[in-house]
């Protein structure tokens, strides 16, 4: 913790003659607790500067407080570390004990370099199937390569999962705020505004969202392959995690390459915003 005395030294060495912005000391002391001097020449790396220390900050914090309490938050239903149906793991608030069976022990095991990943649609009747085997066995439904060998029956089902949530990942209350940021003309400035929207989304769909971004970097490393990178991945998940709180077609057609730079930021940036 800094002492006052350090601190009004801090003060003394970054002012300037302009009015400072709000929010200024803010910086300045979350400059001194990375080493850093704030000034006209540091302008330029400061944003991404606050962006990271914020951001690991909060994570850090979310983190804590779902570890030290389980009645912390106040959710819809209660903690269940089991899965019991298909839609069960939306109201599961820490394990996602569905995403990691399909990403896992489908996905990252055996399909991160399969072209068109995620693009790529699987049979239909095949992906009910793999719906019909979680809500009958759960966490033992068995979607290994020996009885799905067609990657894209996987993914297919996770995108599905996504799709038939009642509250999309990203819900319904921050849809507009993540839209109002993508417009952002300065990438540092819209990247701290999606960072700041970020922290608004209920702890489970952070998580979630943290989880399956973290998932989607590693598919764009294997680009070369699979031919995915985040744009690609942005168009195919982008109305998948969001969806506009008016049932308008004209809005969903108007928001959608909205929804794809979003997706595709937080793919790009994940070891930053999250």
């Amino acid at each position: 913790v800094l002492s006052e005395q350090c601190w009004l030294e801090n003060e003394k060495k970054c002012a300037v003659v302009r009015k400072p912005k709000p929010g200024r000391k803010r910086q300045e002391l979350l400059a001194v607790a990375l080493g850093v001097k704030v000034g006209v020449r540091g302008a330029v790396l400061w944003p991404p500067l606050k962006l990271f220390a914020c951001s690991q900050i909060s994570s850090l914090v979310r983190r804590a407080a779902l570890t030290h309490n389980d009645n912390h938050f106040n959710y819809e239903k209660t903690h269940n570390f089991k899965v019991h149906t298909f839609r069960g793991p939306h109201w599961c608030e820490y394990c996602a004990n569905f995403m990691w069976g399909l990403i896992a022990q489908g996905v990252r095991c055996s399909g991160l370099k399969s072209e068109g990943l995620y693009r790529v649609s699987g049979f239909t009747e095949h992906i009910e199937d793999v719906k019909m085997a979680f809500d009958r066995d759960g966490e033992k439904a068995d979607i290994s390569a020996n009885i799905y060998p067609d990657i894209n029956i996987i993914t297919g089902a996770l995108k599905l999962y996504f799709r038939d949530l009642p509250i999309p990942v990203i819900t319904y209350d921050t849809y507009p705020k993540f839209i109002e940021a993508a417009k952002i003309s300065s990438a540092d400035e819209r990247l701290e505004a999606v960072h700041d929207v970020l922290m608004l989304l209920p702890p489970a769909h952070y998580e979630t969202l943290r989880y399956l971004m973290i998932h989607l970097k590693k598919v764009t490393m294997n680009e070369k392959d699979n031919f995915m990178n985040a744009e690609n991945l942005g168009i195919v998940f982008g109305p998948t995690l969001m969806r506009s709180p008016e049932d308008s077609t004209l809005t969903t057609l108007h928001d959608m390459r909205y929804q794809k730079l979003i997706v595709q930021i937080l793919i790009e940036n994940e070891d930053v915003l999250f």
